[in-house]
């Protein structure tokens, strides 16, 4: 049974900012972008990087490690690495691109609400 957790406060979360939040033992990366907040997993799925102090443009993240890139809308893998493309080609092979897991939210009387 989903449970949901206060992410903080709508009007903390600029637009063009995300934070982490603590559920339990799972770290939520909160991502606003424009009037939308979306959640996603906080922890890169290629190498376990901290995407909460990667960069957000739009929708895409991008994790700080390897530069993979992901849409917090959906989770889905835009970019698995920047890595030159031999490189690539055997990194896709020992470990295959794998999309965000995606929470979803809601604004109950201006706070973040997730349900995990």
């Amino acid at each position: 049974m989903p449970s949901l957790i206060q992410g903080g406060k709508l009007a903390e979360l600029a637009d063009g900012q995300m934070k982490m939040v603590q559920a339990g033992n799972k770290e939520i990366l909160l991502a606003r972008a424009g009037d939308n907040v979306y959640a996603t997993q906080n922890r890169c799925p290629h190498m376990g990087g901290n995407l909460s102090h990667g960069t957000l443009r739009g929708t895409v993240v991008a994790c700080p490690r390897h530069h993979s890139q992901y849409d917090v809308r959906d989770g889905r893998v835009l970019r698995w690495t920047n890595w030159p493309a031999i490189v690539l080609f055997f990194a896709k092979l020992v470990r295959p691109p794998r999309p965000l897991k995606t929470y979803p939210v809601r604004i109950e009387s201006g706070n973040i609400m997730v349900e995990i």
